[in-house]
């Protein structure tokens, strides 16, 4: 029996990096957009809680799939083992403003 296939999706939103694990990504049906689907988190059976999961645990808690802009996605890994989803600061760490994504390099 094939193992299931699980991937590393890494992202830019709102100023942050988002690391998540996923069972399913694919090219979007909308025109430059990557679709992420069947989101992977940890057990809850662990005595230490990561506060970066369960936000993202509560963000994407009735999502069933979900379209990422191309210009966001920094890195699309298959990895062997699920590792754990968190969310991280940029550099100037400022989600007030976020630049209108481009095709054109600067």
């Amino acid at each position: 029996m094939a193992a299931k296939q699980i991937y590393r999706i890494i992202f830019h939103n709102r100023g942050e990096i988002y690391e998540v694990y996923a069972r399913s990504v694919t090219q979007g049906s909308i025109f430059g957009f990557v679709e992420i689907e069947g989101l992977l988190f940890g057990e809850r059976s662990q005595v230490v809680v990561d506060p970066t999961e369960d936000r993202l645990k509560h963000e994407f808690k009735d999502v069933d799939r979900f379209s990422v802009p191309l210009q966001a996605v920094v890195r699309i890994d298959e990895v062997k083992k699920q590792g754990t989803a968190r969310i991280t600061a940029t550099a100037d760490g400022d989600g007030a403003v976020q630049p209108f994504p481009s095709l054109i390099p600067d």
